[in-house]
C-alpha cells in the first residue's frame, strides 16, 4: 500500500511539474494576488490530476472512452478560456502595494474552481495517466481498490505538493517586484496563454 501511494505521488508530481498554461497561471496569480491565490489555483489542478487518477487507477474505461469522445468540444472550451483568462491578465493592473493585497474567499474559490474546470478540459491528460499506469504495471481492473486508492492518494499528494512548492518559491519574490515589473510580467504571461489558447484550437481544427 505504501509502495502504491509513492509510486502515486512520483507520478502526480511529474504529470504537474512541466510548466504549461496552469504553472502559468499560478504563477501569474501569485504575483498579483498572493501565495493563497496561487496555491488554491494549484489545489484546482491536483484536484484534476486525482480525478484523471481515479479514471486511470479504477479501470474505468467506459468514461475514460466518453472523455476522449468528447476531446474536440472539451479543446474549444479549453481554448476559449485560456483566451479568456489572457484578456482578463492583460487587463489586469497591478496594485501600487502588492504585498498586502488580501484575495476574498470568493476570489480563492474561482481560483479553485477555474483551474479545476481548465484542467479538465485536456481530457488528453487520461492517456498520460493511463500509459504511465500500464507502463509500470499499475493499471485499474484488478479488483483491488485499496491499491488504486492509495495510488489516486498519491498523485494527489504528488501534484499538490508540486503546486505548494511553485506557488511558495514564488511568493518569496512578489514583496520585491514593483508594479512596473508585475505590469510586465502580467502581459508576458497574457500574451504566453493566448500562443497556449491558440494552439489548443488548432490542435482542435487538425484533430
Amino acid at each position: 500500500m505504501i509502495l502504491f501511494g509513492l509510486k502515486g505521488m512520483l507520478i502526480g508530481f511529474a504529470i504537474a511539474a512541466p510548466v504549461g498554461p496552469i504553472g502559468l497561471l499560478c504563477i501569474q496569480r501569485t504575483l498579483a494576488r498572493g501565495r493563497w491565490s496561487g496555491m488554491l489555483s494549484g489545489l484546482g489542478a491536483a484536484s484534476a490530476d486525482a480525478v484523471y487518477g481515479c479514471i486511470a487507477g479504477f479501470g474505468l474505461a467506459s468514461l475514460a472512452g466518453l472523455l476522449l469522445a468528447w476531446q474536440t468540444e472539451l479543446r474549444l472550451i479549453g481554448g476559449l478560456f485560456l483566451l479568456y483568462l489572457a484578456w482578463r491578465t492583460w487587463r489586469t493592473l497591478p496594485s501600487a502595494e502588492p504585498v498586502r493585497v488580501r484575495p476574498t474567499h470568493a476570489g480563492l474559490l474561482g481560483d479553485y474552481l477555474s483551474t479545476l474546470a481548465l484542467t479538465l478540459t485536456n481530457p488528453v491528460t487520461i492517456l498520460a495517466f493511463l500509459g504511465i499506469f500500464a507502463g509500470l504495471g499499475l493499471a485499474g481492473g484488478s479488483g483491488n481498490f485499496a491499491m488504486a486508492g492509495a495510488l489516486v492518494l498519491g498523485v494527489f499528494t504528488g501534484s499538490l505538493v508540486w503546486w505548494l512548492l511553485l506557488a511558495g518559491g514564488v511568493g518569496l519574490l512578489r514583496g520585491r517586484l514593483t508594479p512596473s515589473g508585475l505590469r510586465w510580467i502580467n502581459r508576458a504571461s497574457a500574451l504566453l496563454m493566448t500562443g497556449f489558447g491558440v494552439w489548443a484550437l488548432a490542435a482542435m481544427a487538425w484533430s
